[in-house]
């Protein structure tokens, strides 16, 4: 029997006919419908191989912020003015690691309190290897890469030793034994003649033996340089009677225009057989290496052999009576074309030149003219001056020349030196001499 419609039910206008509504309570229409449950999570999503890789790629994220973040606050350090307020000389000692060096840095002044920083500077610059000790000047305001850069460069400071042309071999030594930036002891004094007087550069803990070392490497390669280049017709038998009568020039004179022309005074007698008669030939023969004679030389002492003394012995000495420097090797090596016999001090700090013993004694007599009107003669001696050359002695006051000349070197001189004057030297404004060093070694021969 067909159904009959339910007049109470609502007519469906959805045009779903499989569908209807179901009726529901008014307190139930108002309850919220349950949500349906959230799809299941596909597998792969959950293969720990995804996670392990998620979390990678999140942790090279952060470490790619962080290491720019920390690249941006490095290089900013590196390159910040640095604390220093003043140029500082800071010695790093051997031996130390990169965080003692940092200490040291810090506690100086150089880099800033955080020492970490300059730590993490050096291994930003792999440096960590390549830092090197010693004695630097940081200029004012250096950066912290500066700072780094100068250790790795080893800029260490340079000090300056000088030794003046003129100086004998004790003299030498005396003057290294008392730098204080020369380390370690002297075994012995080196021969005279052996050591090339000049300005050496050397670093803070350079020992001695070593400066002496180079400088007698210098002589050598300076020597030989000079000796294939000398004159041929020089009456010089080999590079040790070279430096010998080098010697003798620079300890005569001070001028460096006069050294060809007094070598050449000295190689002409030499030619013609005749004494050399230098005065500071007399005082090495009196003090040796001691350079000085601290009085002025007495009249028998210009008589009084010794084998140095030219005013008694025929030649050249028998060796160097100081360390000749490069001008007076050269002058020497290459003497000027004179024929000069003699020279004497003119009064000015210089000398005047002459070929015959008559030139010669007019040069004396204006010079004693000179001393008298000064009042600077000696009648019983000639003054031991020093010299500008820190204390070298360059020979006997030219006071004595009158009375020397034709007296003292004329009685023993070869027939070719009777009446034939002293060469002296000019007289130079005294100066503070050399104090060597206590017990120094034996002088070598």
């Amino acid at each position: 029997m067909p159904m009959m419609d339910d007049p109470h039910s609502t007519p469906n206008t959805s045009g779903n006919s499989g569908s209807h509504i179901t009726p529901k309570s008014p307190r139930a229409a108002l309850e919220p419908e349950q949500m349906p449950p959230p799809p299941k999570r596909s597998r792969s999503v959950r293969h720990p191989i995804v996670i392990a890789g998620n979390a990678i790629i999140t942790i090279v994220l952060l470490a790619m912020i962080f290491g720019g973040g920390l690249y941006v606050y490095g290089k900013t350090k590196l390159e910040a003015i640095g604390p220093l307020k003043e140029d500082k000389v800071v010695n790093i000692p051997q031996g130390l690691r990169m965080s003692e060096i940092g200490d040291v840095l810090q506690k100086q002044g150089v880099i800033e309190d955080n020492r970490l920083v300059f730590l993490g500077g050096v291994m930003a610059m792999k440096a960590r290897s390549d830092l090197k000790s010693g004695e630097y000047e940081f200029p004012k305001g250096i950066s912290l890469r500066g700072v780094i850069q100068t250790l790795v460069d080893g800029k260490v400071v340079q000090h300056s030793i000088t030794i003046p042309e003129g100086l004998t071999s004790q003299q030498i030594v005396a003057r290294i034994l008392e730098s204080d930036v020369l380390t370690g002891s002297v075994r012995e004094v080196p021969r005279e003649g052996t050591l090339l007087p000049e300005t050496y550069k050397v670093t803070r803990g350079t020992t001695r033996e070593q400066v002496l070392q180079r400088m007698a490497q210098a002589h050598r390669r300076v020597l030989q340089d000079i000796w294939e280049r000398r004159a041929q017709d020089v009456p010089l038998r080999g590079p040790e009677q070279l430096v010998t009568l080098a010697s003798i020039v620079e300890k005569e004179t001070g001028k460096a225009d006069e050294r060809s022309r007094v070598a050449a005074v000295f190689v002409n007698r030499m030619r013609k057989k005749m004494r050399l008669q230098s005065d500071p030939t007399i005082i090495y023969g009196l003090v040796g290496g001691k350079g000085t004679l601290g009085r002025p030389i007495n009249r028998s002492e210009i008589k009084q052999p010794t084998p140095y003394n030219t005013y008694v012995i025929d030649g050249l000495p028998p060796g160097p009576i100081a360390n000749p420097g490069r001008a007076s090797l050269e002058a020497t090596a290459n003497p000027a074309r004179t024929r000069d016999l003699y020279f004497v001090a003119d009064g000015t700090g210089r000398h005047s030149f002459s070929e015959t013993y008559e030139q010669h004694q007019k040069g004396v007599a204006r010079l004693r003219t000179l001393e008298k009107e000064t009042d600077k003669a000696d009648p019983d001696a000639f003054s031991d001056d020093e010299a500008p050359k820190d204390g070298a002695d360059k020979g006997a006051d030219a006071a004595a020349e009158a009375k020397t000349a034709g007296e003292a070197a004329a009685s023993d001189a070869p027939p070719a030196e009777k009446k034939q004057g002293a060469k002296r030297s000019a007289p130079k404004p005294p100066k503070k001499p050399v104090v060597p060093a206590p017990a120094p070694a034996p002088r070598q021969q």
